[in-house]
């Protein structure tokens, strides 16, 4: 495959800035830093888009997405893995988005096509004006029926800089970061069964029009006269145990793996963690499953019920009054960054 190359990505301080960050722990304990950045050539291949719209930068550690009207683009891990931590730091499209996704998720699916697990962060765009929305989501075993969505807003633009995205896999808990916040975990339970994804997965990433659902319920479209739409994905992390996703049992490395993966800051919310991550989906979380009494009667094992969450949700599984959005202008950006110190340094 020819690869383009993009000559003025590199930024040296900020790198070093976020590698000292990435590199600590939180907080004391017996605690191991997380894993180098992986390069696209040594942990990634194509998936579409040709070379014209994946952009690939001299230091190969930083990627473009381009979706124009011709085709979208996306790449994914050379390797399956039997859990672990897959992130990255990511820069979203800006002005109108309506239309678009921009995904980064975990999956078998071409593998297991009928009882395929994966674990998602969708990125939904919007008119212009208005913000771009997200959800998580997970399937194990195929449970495609038994979706378990939530959707949220951000406390910041996501298309005026890089944040880390972050999805932490064990055997016994999943849990969504965002840069330092825990917005979501689920812990395996008896009652989830094999609904909890257990087999090998590799990580994907991809921008792509979808129209029909992603923005209103399909009311705006992608609108290719902004195009093209370009999502930036840089400092790749990828740590687990390489599998094969035919193989039944696992090795001694992947168990060993799987031990030193409960030693990475990721595996331990503080307690201010748990304060942020409780302050966002109070404040952020417009949708959940959860609380979507007319889908599930019974919540699905896995939930948690924060009843006075459960006051805010109309039985529909959103909000009974969502906030009002309004432009950026120099007071909003205030405001902005004042919610982000909030969220991440309110003990």
């Amino acid at each position: 495959m020819k690869h383009q190359l993009l000559n003025s990505l590199s930024k040296p301080a900020v790198c070093i800035s976020f590698l000292l960050l990435f590199l600590h722990p939180l907080s004391g304990g017996a605690t191991t830093p997380l894993p180098h950045i992986v390069s696209f050539q040594k942990g990634f291949t194509q998936l579409f888009g040709g070379d014209s719209n994946l952009l690939r930068s001299d230091d190969d550690n930083t990627v473009h997405l381009h979706l124009n009207q011709y085709t979208g683009a996306g790449f994914r891990s050379s390797d399956l893995y039997n859990h672990g931590v897959f992130s990255a730091r990511i820069k979203l499209p800006s002005e109108y988005t309506a239309g678009i996704v921009v995904a980064f998720y975990t999956s078998n699916g071409d593998v297991f096509e009928k009882t395929h697990d994966e674990l998602d962060f969708e990125f939904l765009g919007n008119i212009k004006g208005k913000p771009w929305r997200f959800q998580t989501n997970l399937y194990g075993n195929g449970s495609t029926s038994r979706g378990r969505e939530e959707r949220y807003t951000l406390w910041f633009d996501p298309s005026k800089a890089y944040h880390r995205y972050t999805i932490f896999w064990t055997s016994s808990k999943i849990i969504f970061y965002i840069d330092e916040v825990p917005i979501r975990e689920i812990l395996k339970s008896d009652e989830m069964g094999s609904d909890f994804p257990s087999k090998p997965m590799a990580l994907y990433a991809t921008i792509w029009d979808a129209s029909t659902w992603a923005t209103n319920g399909g009311k705006y479209k992608v609108n290719y006269k902004y195009a093209p739409f370009v999502t930036e994905m840089t400092d790749l992390v990828l740590h687990g145990c390489i599998s094969d996703p035919i193989q039944e049992l696992l090795t001694d490395n992947c168990a060993q793996m799987d031990k030193q993966l409960e030693t990475l800051r990721y595996n331990n919310i503080t307690p201010k963690q748990h304060i942020a991550m409780k302050r966002f989906r109070e404040k952020y979380m417009y949708y959940s499953y959860c609380y979507d009494t007319l889908r599930y009667q019974i919540p699905p094992p896995e939930c948690v019920i924060d009843s006075t969450l459960r006051q805010r949700f109309k039985e529909n599984g959103r909000l009974k009054f969502e906030r009002r959005h309004h432009r950026h202008s120099k007071k909003g950006s205030q405001v902005l960054s004042s919610q982000v110190y909030e969220i991440q340094e309110q003990d």
